[in-house]
């Protein structure tokens, strides 16, 4: 394996693309990582940590060519739990506590690519997948827009506090609630502007250029009151990014004292799995927009992250994953090699050792507006609809996973949402051994392969099915044979779907035999069938 992934022949092929967009990826790292931190119960200092590492370290060893590596919304209530829980309630106490479980999640994560693991991800069914990213949404939506407003929530538990926000209406900071709203609407109206210009600036830095502004209008920096009517509000610096004085002072060590507890260790694995499941996807996603369609060595990047991971929580810092954002971004604004993303770490350091004084400038509103928007997008109502265009039983294993995700926490989500899904399967045929046992074989003859499945072509066997398709990538002709098959699930199809497109790319042929004398579950062609 060639471990090094940053090639000398790319910087000077692609330096002027690469170095402009690791600038632009920077531009929106930069408030992302703080809101993160924030929305997380670390320190600002944290997010900025993380992503520094994340240009500057995986990037050396990434085995993706266009992903941006850095914190990431969707481990924000994993990171948040977690510090609450070590800490016995007390945040500031679990900080240094849940460190030490983000370097030993790194380390996990590294073996993860060593041994091979990356596409262990199969495992998860989509409907499930989309349900964690949905309810996590929920989560940062409902913890966020009480910043936003500038009102402390009296309550921690996600569905208490769900309760609780028609409060806010009658706490609200109007200040703050300007500079809230304000800045969600620059994120809400800047991408809709018919104007290519305005559509290539980064929405979160024009928010926190706003936000800078606005703290010199309302004074945030000075501590005082004003009144509206009989009214009398608070603003002061507790409302703006609190930031040490020098970086070297925002450089914390874990605490390794909770490391014989099952706590810790639960805590470990699950920031381990959510972050490799969540690059897995991004990676995947960002693959097909490469507008070079390069393969991508997911164990390899997997591996990668898991180190900078390791060494972000070393230094104080979140956990890294392959961000989608910025990893969108960087396609957009023409980024061609993973010197893009070391670029994209080196204005980071840049900025906050010759500029730090600018963030400690930004207001918190600003940065909840970012998260806000953020969520909304995990937990669209869009999702809702899609999952109900697939097939009701994809809509239910995606509300399942949401509520209990909410109700208890996101492995007991996914798990239940994993459970619901093999119900429906015995239900519509199934035995648990047909189920979990993937009764698959191969025979190829010249350039022509052909894969026979029986009994259940479902999410827990598409890791043996993708191990036997990779198995052959020479041939010109690929045959899948379901005939023989009682149920093939949506997360299946959508891999089938996956193969097509790419056969068709490099000009070869890809069939499913069998499935159009299956019954579907719904008209989207993509649902589940069965016989």
């Amino acid at each position: 394996m060639n471990f090094i992934s940053l090639k000398i022949s790319d910087l000077k092929a692609y330096y002027k693309s690469d170095i402009l967009s690791g600038f632009l990826v920077f531009l929106i790292a930069l408030p992302l990582s703080l809101g993160i931190a924030m929305a997380s119960g670390f320190p600002a200092m944290s997010g900025i940590i993380a992503a520094i590492v994340g240009g500057l370290v995986v990037s050396f060893f990434t085995g993706s060519y266009l992903t941006i590596a850095g914190p990431a919304a969707g481990l924000i209530v994993v990171i948040l739990s977690g510090a609450e829980k070590l800490g016995n309630g007390d945040i500031v106490a679990g900080y240094r506590l849940t460190l030490a479980a983000i370097f030993f999640a790194g380390l996990i994560q590294f073996l993860f690519g060593v041994f091979k693991s990356g596409k262990l991800a199969t495992f998860f069914p989509s409907a499930a997948v989309h349900g964690m990213m949905a309810s996590i949404g929920i989560i940062i939506i409902c913890k966020q827009i009480f910043t936003m407003f500038g009102v402390k929530a009296e309550h921690k538990e996600i569905i208490p506090l769900i309760m609780e926000i028609p409060s806010i209406f009658t706490r609200l900071n109007p200040e703050i609630t300007f500079i809230g709203l304000f800045s969600l609407g620059i994120l809400i109206v800047l991408p809709k502007i018919p104007i290519k210009f305005f559509k290539k600036i980064p929405g979160p830095m024009v928010v926190v250029l706003f936000g800078i502004a606005f703290d010199h209008i309302f004074g945030l920096s000075d501590k005082h009151t004003y009144q509206i009517w009989d009214n009398i509000f608070e603003v002061g610096p507790t409302n703006l990014v609190q930031l040490p004085a020098q970086m070297a002072d925002g450089i914390v060590f874990p605490d390794f004292s909770a490391i014989g507890t099952l706590t810790f260790w639960v805590l470990t694995f699950t920031i381990a799995l959510v972050a490799s499941l969540e690059s897995i996807l991004s990676m995947t996603a960002i693959r097909s927009i490469d507008a070079m369609k390069r393969k991508i060595n997911f164990d390899k990047d997997i591996s990668a992250l898991g180190l900078g991971c390791a060494v972000s929580g070393l230094l104080g810092g979140l956990p890294i994953i392959a961000e989608i954002v910025r990893s969108s971004s960087n396609v957009n604004n023409g980024g061609k090699t993973p010197w893009a993303n070391l670029f994209h770490g080196f204005f980071l350091l840049f900025f906050i050792l010759f500029f730090p004084s600018l963030l400690q400038q930004i207001p918190l509103a600003s940065l909840a507006a970012i998260l806000v928007f953020v969520g909304w997008r995990l937990a669209n109502p869009k999702e809702f609809a899609h999952m109900y265009h697939i097939g009701f039983e994809q809509l239910l294993i995606f509300i399942v996973t949401i509520f209990m995700t909410l109700k208890t926490d996101l492995l007991i989500g996914v798990f239940s949402g994993i459970a619901l899904k093999i119900l429906i399967a015995m239900i519509r045929g199934l035995t648990v051994q047909e189920f979990f046992i993937a009764a698959i074989k191969i025979q190829k003859e010249g350039d022509t392969a052909l894969i026979i499945i029986q009994n259940g072509a479902t999410f827990w066997n598409l890791f043996k099915l993708k191990q036997i398709v990779e198995s052959v990538p020479e041939v010109k002709d690929l045959k899948i044979d379901i005939t023989r098959v009682k149920l093939v699930d949506h997360t299946t199809l959508d891999y089938f779907q996956t193969l097509e497109e790419s056969f068709a790319d490099q000009n070869k042929t890809f069939v499913v035999i069998g499935l159009n004398d299956m019954k579907p579950f719904s008209k989207h062609k993509l649902s589940g069938r069965y016989r």
